[in-house]
């Protein structure tokens, strides 16, 4: 069965009042471009940097956690870092042993993280394919629940709690901008709103998962690399994603490292809001002008991670 069959609005909204004990609802912060140097316009920021764990994937951690039994030898996921760091806290909040892999590029900060909510971290692999596979290997042998960070019904509806949220936080947006590595937060999201409002995702020019797939049809292999290799760099997005981005996301659009950059500087200088380069990447559309609002717009930008340290940027 397809995704925009199985991924709806009725089951994130049964979904959001299980995980609402555990999660934060986030703030909103109006914005006017104008103070970043550009044509002046209002932006909403969604801030859902400052969820706990420090980013958004603690909505789909704990909905896994929550609706899906955890055997005795507890959880396992693979991660960049902002997953694990995530299903570590959330395994730390509700009495579960939790094994965390996570490959070579990812920044001591997310590291910190997992390790300080007490879980198991085996680090190794250049990228994120090898930490997955290394993660089924151990889920295999151990019996472990494995929890993946995007391609898992139980994630997207959990990341779709935030669309839900937003659509509460700001009723009037036309359109959101929206971070895109393997797909489960912008899946999510556009599921709940299934149209309804415009949905754009952002995407680095060094790791084009969404973009490729939307030109093949289907996810396809692409490259995985630059500053934001942690966080949006899979081979590809999800499968499970992918009907929904095709149904729902109106575009892609690549942003440079250099625009991230310059995003995490721009928030940090002006709004005083930590954001890693995964996080920054939706609000670089808008600073660099690659996304360009139409007169009227009412655009809102999802911060969706804080794991870094502001010295980096």
């Amino acid at each position: 069965m397809s995704s925009t069959r199985t991924i709806t609005r009725e089951r994130i909204s049964a979904v959001e009042p299980r995980i609402r004990p555990y999660v934060r609802h986030t703030p909103v912060m109006r914005v006017d471009m104008a103070d970043f140097g550009r044509p002046a316009f209002p932006v909403d920021l969604k801030l859902e940097c400052l969820q706990h764990s420090g980013s958004f994937k603690a909505r789909g951690a704990f909905t896994n956690l929550l609706t899906r039994p955890v055997p005795k030898a507890g959880v396992v996921a693979a991660s960049g870092g902002n997953h694990g760091a995530a299903v570590a806290y959330a395994a730390m909040k509700l009495g579960h042993k939790a094994t965390i892999f996570v490959p070579e590029v990812s920044p001591p900060a997310k590291l910190a993280r997992i390790r300080g909510y007490g879980a198991d971290l085996v680090v190794g692999g250049a990228r994120y394919a090898e930490a997955l596979a290394a993660s089924e290997d151990f889920a295999a042998r151990t019996g472990a629940l494995q929890i993946h960070a995007f391609n898992q019904e139980e994630t997207l509806l959990g990341q779709g709690t935030l669309g839900l949220e937003i659509e509460a936080d700001l009723p009037e947006i036309d359109t959101l901008l929206v971070a895109v590595g393997g797909g489960g937060l912008i899946g999510g999201i556009a599921a709940w709103f299934a149209g309804r409002i415009r949905i754009v995702a952002i995407e680095p020019e060094g790791a084009p998962t969404l973009y490729r797939a939307l030109e093949a049809g289907e996810p396809v292999d692409a490259p995985a690399e630059g500053i934001a290799a942690d966080s949006l760099a899979p081979k590809r997005v999800g499968e499970m994603m992918f009907p929904i981005a095709e149904a729902f996301v109106e575009r892609s659009i690549l942003v440079s490292d250099d625009d991230i950059v310059a995003a995490q500087k721009a928030l940090w200088d002006r709004v005083r809001i930590i954001a890693e380069p995964g996080g920054a990447a939706a609000f670089a559309a808008v600073l660099s002008g690659r996304y360009e609002p139409a007169e009227g717009e009412r655009v809102a930008v999802l911060v969706c991670g804080s794991n870094t340290n502001p010295a980096n940027f």
